[in-house]
C-alpha cells in the first residue's frame, strides 16, 4: 500500500532528533572518492535511493566500494581511472544531482557512455549540462535535450570559461568537476548557489580560486592535480531537518532540537525566510567541519506567524524548501507574496504549482503565475475535509510536506506514493512516528 493515512493533528512534543545525513555531500563525496588515488571513508552516509543510484554507477565504471550500514570506504581509482565496456548504460534514478554531476566526470572518457533515469528524471533539462561539457571537447546525443542520452568523451579536453546564470549548483559543479581532469585553467562566472563543491576542493586543497562579488562569483580552477584522500563525516541535512523545523513551528505546545545540521549559508534560506515570518530558531553548538558550518537548531511553536514579501535573494538558499515556507505562509497574518521561483518547476515534479495545489486542497486562496505565488494567510485554518494528495511524477518533497500539513492543519488526508520518500529521506515517517508518540 504506497499511501499514507493521518487522520488527526500531532500532539504537542518536546524532544530531541538527529537527521540523516547531507543528500548533496553525500553524492560529492561519492563522485570525488572515485576520483582520488587513494582509500576514501565516509560515516553518517546518506542511504537513499539516489546514493545507492550514485554508489551502483560508480561500481559499473570499475569502483570498487564496500559498505556496511552507513559506512562507506571507496578505493579511488584516480583521475579518469574508470574502467568499463563499451556503450555501458548507467541509470541515475530520480536525482538530477548524480545525472548532472557525474557527466563532468565522464566528459574525460572516450567509450560510448549512456545515462538514463527515471520517468520524473527523464522530464528535465539536461541541455544546461551537456551544452558547457561539449566545449571541453566530449560529444553528445540527448533526447530533446533530456534523457536519455549518450556522451562520448575525448583524452585531449580544453579549458573552458562558462557563464552559469540560473543559479544551478549542478550545472556550476558539472564543469568543476570535469575541470579537474583538465590541462589549464577553466573560469567559470557563476550566480550565486550553493557552494559544497567549492568547499570540498578547497578542503582537498586542489587548485581553486574565488572571487566573490554581490550576485555572482568567479571561480578559477587548474586541472591534473591528485586528490587526496576524503574521510568525512557527513553532515545531517537541512532540507531533511527543514520538515521537522516548520512541522514545530507550526504545531501547538512543541520545542524541538535538531543536533548536527549543516548550516551552510548556501542552504539556509528557509532560515533566514522564518526568521523574517517571527519563527524562533536558536542555532548553537555551531563550529566548521571541514569547511561546512554545522550547528544544534532549537525551535519552538510559533504564536504568531508574519505574512512576507520575500526577498528573492534567498531563493536559491532555499529552492528545496518553499513547499514548506509555502505552509508557514498559509498560517501567516496576511498575504504572502514569493517572485522569480521559476527554477522550482525544473525539479522532480513542477513544485510552484504543487505549492498552489496543496494551498488549494486546504482552503487557502493563492495566485499563480509562471514564476510567482501571492498566498493569502489564515491564522485559524483548521481542515475539516478529505484531502488526496497524489503526485503522478512520486516527488518525495510533495509527499513530505503533504504529511506536515496533514499533522499541523487537520483533516482526513491520503497522501500517496509513499515510498518516494527513500529517494532522498527513507526515515522519514520512522521519525514523525517518534514525534507523535506520546513521551
Amino acid at each position: 500500500m504506497d499511501f499514507l493515512i493521518i487522520r488527526k493533528k500531532i500532539h504537542g512534543f518536546k524532544k530531541s532528533l538527529n537527521i540523516d545525513g547531507d543528500k548533496s555531500l553525500s553524492i560529492r563525496w561519492a563522485l570525488l572518492s572515485s576520483q582520488s588515488s587513494k582509500k576514501c571513508k565516509s560515516s553518517n552516509l546518506l542511504l537513499s535511493e539516489d546514493i545507492i543510484n550514485t554508489l551502483n554507477c560508480l561500481k559499473k565504471l570499475g569502483v570498487k566500494i564496500k559498505i556496511n550500514n552507513n559506512f562507506c570506504e571507496i578505493d579511488g581509482l584516480g583521475l579518469n581511472g574508470f574502467n568499463y565496456k563499451k556503450n555501458l548504460v548507467l541509470n541515475a534514478g530520480n536525482s538530477g544531482t548524480l545525472g548532472r554531476l557525474i557527466l563532468g566526470l565522464l566528459v574525460h572518457s572516450e567509450k560510448n557512455i549512456i545515462l538514463k533515469g527515471d520517468k520524473s528524471l527523464s522530464k528535465r533539462d539536461f541541455y544546461r549540462v551537456s551544452e558547457p561539457l561539449k566545449r571541453f571537447g566530449a560529444k553528445f546525443k540527448t533526447n530533446h535535450g533530456k534523457l536519455p542520452l549518450k556522451i562520448k568523451g575525448t583524452n585531449n579536453s580544453v579549458p573552458i570559461s562558462f557563464y552559469e546564470n540560473k543559479g544551478s549548483a549542478q550545472c556550476k559543479s558539472a564543469v568543476m568537476f570535469a575541470a579537474l581532469n583538465t590541462f589549464g585553467e577553466t573560469v567559470i562566472k557563476a550566480k550565486k548557489s550553493r557552494d559544497h563543491t567549492e568547499l570540498l576542493f578547497k578542503y582537498l586543497k586542489l587548485p581553486i580560486k574565488i572571487l566573490k562579488k554581490k550576485n555572482y562569483d568567479i571561480i578559477k580552477i587548474r586541472g591534473k592535480k591528485k586528490i587526496p584522500a576524503l574521510n568525512y563525516k557527513i553532515p545531517s541535512d537541512i532540507s531533511s531537518a527543514a520538515f521537522f523545523i516548520v512541522l514545530t513551528a507550526l504545531s501547538k505546545k512543541s520545542k524541538l532540537k535538531i543536533k548536527n545540521v549543516i548550516i551552510n549559508p548556501s542552504r539556509t534560506g528557509i532560515l533566514s525566510i522564518l526568521k523574517l515570518m517571527g519563527i524562533k530558531i536558536l542555532k548553537s553548538n555551531i563550529r566548521v567541519y571541514k569547511g561546512e558550518k554545522i550547528a544544534d537548531l532549537t525551535i519552538k511553536s510559533s504564536q504568531k506567524i508574519n505574512p512576507i514579501n520575500c526577498p528573492s535573494k534567498f531563493n536559491s538558499a532555499a529552492i528545496d524548501e518553499f513547499l514548506l515556507i509555502f505552509l508557514v505562509a498559509a498560517k501567516a497574518n496576511g498575504v504572502s507574496y514569493f517572485k522569480n521561483l521559476s527554477e522550482l518547476n525544473q525539479k522532480e515534479s513542477p513544485r510552484l504549482i504543487w505549492g498552489s495545489k496543496i494551498l488549494n486542497k486546504i482552503g487557502i486562496k493563492n495566485i499563480l503565475t509562471k514564476n510567482s505565488i501571492k498566498i493569502f494567510g489564515n491564522p485559524n485554518i483548521d481542515v475539516n475535509k478529505k484531502i488526496i494528495i497524489k503526485s503522478f511524477l512520486k516527488d518525495h518533497r510533495v509527499f513530505m510536506t503533504s504529511v506536515v500539513a496533514a499533522l499541523t492543519f487537520g483533516g482526513k488526508w491520503q497522501i500517496h506514493d509513499k515510498d518516494s520518500v527513500k529517494t532522498s529521506f527513507p526515515s522519514f515517517l520512522k521519525k514523525i512516528r517518534y514525534l507523535c508518540a506520546k513521551s
